[in-house]
């Protein structure tokens, strides 16, 4: 069954999402005991199967929110490279990679990521970006690990990943010139019926396509050439379902931010599916997943069909967000960003507070607090190469002329266990 890595990593999301599709069987690197963790890494749980991960996204969540983080912290990330530029979930780095090691394309993407943004270690970047393009699938996509089949989710955030580091996603190709965009375009379910317009996280046995709204979530972000930390901007109209067999990426990313405005429509959230055993009790909320479908609606310009969900993030997921440590935190902080609240008084709880205090001392910290978001311009999907540089500067300009910080563009996605 497919799953966020980072849902999963912090178990209070807990487990299964959508069609049947095995995951990776593959261990991670040993991992120490948890009262032994490194020194530099965020939270206090096992990070064997998120440690990368959870560290990436509260870099990103900090950046946004003009933190710094500890350069001990920077330091313990990039140490968790391997020489060949992948990145395995959680590793012991006072060895060296090895055939033990089992290297993790989401994770990868989330530390490049992270890196661009804090526009540090290039060199990290790079190298980062010429694993990911080595392992390409023959369809154009990405599996969780080398090797594996291509899933939504992981070719969503590696998609995301080396839009933000610049490259040319339609440069991208395979040798018979499948490119990200039609790997993520063959998880799309057509308009039409109650799930039209969603992505599958991957085909069944059969090569059916089940509507998972996780892997929507991922794939939307990606085929807008977007990555974890997503601005918006505003759109022109309502999502709209496209029809059609010859789709832009764009069109077929918004045919996704259809399928979640519709389905977030009702109760503001989405629903964990039930545990085996358990299908006639009650839906639990999945707050993971709801911020996740908030940042991919803004990502497509629709963060107006957002604001019911961020309204109940606000109510209802600050003890998640607390119980579940840096990634839960983080996810919150993205999705405040990207609707334009603000994630220092987010339902009563300062989340940038919360997120700091789950790792060093950040090196320093904006001062007054950022406020709202400025809208991004649309990305153009062959190529999101715009950098924060200069809009980090406006920002931090206008707060030093006018007494008050502004956080401006910034961009966001998501892993598997």
């Amino acid at each position: 069954m497919s799953v966020r890595r980072r849902a999963a990593a912090l178990a209070l999301t807990a487990v299964l999402c959508g069609a049947a599709a095995p995951v990776a069987a593959a261990a991670p690197s040993p991992s120490p005991s948890t009262p032994d963790l490194p020194a530099g890494l965020y939270g206090s749980k096992d990070p064997t199967y998120d440690g990368v991960w959870r560290q990436s996204l509260a870099f990103l969540a900090q950046k946004i929110e003009l933190v710094t983080p500890a350069t001990q912290s920077v330091d313990w990330l990039v140490g968790q490279q391997c020489d060949s530029g992948a990145f395995a979930s959680y590793r012991d780095a006072s060895e060296p990679c090895g055939a033990k090691t089992v290297a993790d394309t989401n994770a990868t993407a989330a530390a490049v990521q992270a890196m661009v943004e804090l526009a540090v270690h290039r060199e990290v970047v790079d190298s980062g970006v010429a694993w990911l393009k080595s392992v390409q699938n023959e369809d154009g996509g990405w599996g969780y690990n080398p090797g594996s089949p291509s899933d939504a989710n992981s070719t969503g955030v590696v998609t995301g990943a080396l839009a933000r580091a610049g490259v040319p996603l339609a440069e991208v190709t395979t040798a018979d010139g499948k490119t990200p965009y039609t790997a993520l375009q063959t998880f799309a379910l057509p308009c039409g019926g109650e799930d039209g317009g969603a992505f599958a996280y991957q085909p069944d046995k059969d090569g059916g396509l089940a509507a998972n709204a996780d892997a929507t979530a991922a794939a939307v972000i990606g085929a807008m050439g977007k990555g974890l930390a997503a601005g918006n901007y505003n759109a022109a109209k309502a999502p709209a379902c496209h029809q059609g067999d010859d789709l832009t990426p764009e069109q077929t990313a918004q045919n996704g931010a259809h399928y979640l405005a519709r389905t977030l429509a009702g109760s503001g959230h989405l629903d964990l599916p039930p545990m085996p055993g358990a299908e006639d009790s009650a839906p639990q909320p999945d707050f993971g997943n709801t911020a996740d479908a908030v940042v991919a609606l803004a990502a497509s310009g629709h963060k107006d069909k957002a604001a019911g969900a961020v309204a109940y993030l606000e109510k209802h997921a600050q003890g998640w967000a607390k119980e579940g440590g840096p990634a839960a935190t983080a996810q919150l902080v993205l999705a405040a960003h990207a609707t334009g609240t603000d994630a220092r008084d987010f339902g009563g709880v300062d989340l940038v507070r919360q997120l700091n205090a789950t790792g060093p001392a950040p090196a320093a910290t904006a001062v007054p607090s950022p406020t709202a978001t400025a809208p991004e311009k649309p990305a153009d999907t062959s190529s999101d190469d715009e950098g924060l540089g200069l809009w980090w500067i406006i920002g931090i300009g206008l707060a030093l002329g006018a007494g008050i910080g502004f956080l401006l563009s910034g961009r966001r996605k998501n892993q598997q266990l």
